[in-house]
């Protein structure tokens, strides 16, 4: 793809997952590619599969190592570390703010750093791993749910403010995606996510469709634009739907214990 050959790439949360299938889909399309991962091991082995460099850290200051290991530029910056934080306000005040941290915060940091460089001379893309939370909402997890709210919010803010100075920006909302933290949502995600769940790599075939198409909204689960437009149209009715959902899910657990 003409678009990313010879482009510097960063890719977050890349140890696994959607972000190691974007890193390889990267760097098969001929970019140079910073794999990033707060666990330094899965970052190296995400790495060493295609190519890449691995930079492991946190990353909400990730970009400035990131920038100097690729030689001072960055093309595309993919925002797609997260956490998968569960429960409603009961949860404990550190878990919402780690939530709110890695799923909103770690996005505004690195286009703070980025949009500098980027303005300058008119073209740069941000890709922010957002999910159909975003859009919709998620049963059982009100910290990830208000959080990629967020996320989805401030590309879309991105997008609106910049586009005509060249930058590109995309929010990627699949729903359920077969990885780690799909495995950990418990029976919210086997009620919700798993029975249409899809492999990381249709997530990263999504986004580089979006990117032929110069497409701001990426959905690997076409339905889910259906789902956005019931919600907007008619929203008692979405929300009784989804409260349904949340009446099955206290009874699975309810049989459950």
């Amino acid at each position: 793809m003409a678009a990313v050959r010879d482009k510097s790439v960063v890719v977050t949360g890349a140890g696994g997952g959607i972000g190691a299938a974007l890193a390889r889909r990267f760097a098969a399309e001929g970019a140079r590619v910073v794999v990033n991962d707060l666990d330094e091991a899965r970052a190296k082995e995400t790495a060493a599969q295609i190519g890449g460099l691995a930079v492991p850290g946190d990353a909400s200051g990730i970009v400035p190592a990131a920038r100097e290991a690729l030689g001072g530029t960055i093309d595309v910056f993919c925002a797609n570390a997260g956490v998968g934080t569960g429960g409603g306000p009961e949860a404990p005040e550190d878990a919402w703010e780690l939530a709110w941290d890695v799923n909103v915060m770690a996005h505004v940091r690195a286009a703070r750093e980025l949009l500098p460089e980027w303005l300058e001379r008119g073209a740069g893309r941000f890709v922010s791993t957002v999910s159909a939370a975003g859009l919709l909402t998620m049963v059982g997890a009100a910290p990830y749910s208000v959080t990629k709210h967020g996320a989805y919010a401030f590309a879309e803010w991105l997008s609106l403010t910049y586009r005509h100075r060249g930058i590109r920006v995309h929010a990627i909302c699949p729903q359920g995606v077969r990885t780690d933290m799909l495995a950990a949502t418990g029976a919210a995600g086997d009620l919700v996510l798993a029975p249409t769940a899809i492999e990381p790599a249709v997530v990263a075939d999504a986004l580089f469709a979006a990117m032929t198409e110069d497409r701001f909204l990426v959905l690997p689960h076409p339905e889910a634009a259906d789902y956005y437009a019931a919600r907007a149209t008619d929203p008692d009715g979405w929300l009784t739907a989804m409260n349904r959902l949340q009446q099955k899910l206290e009874e699975r657990e309810g049989d459950a214990r």
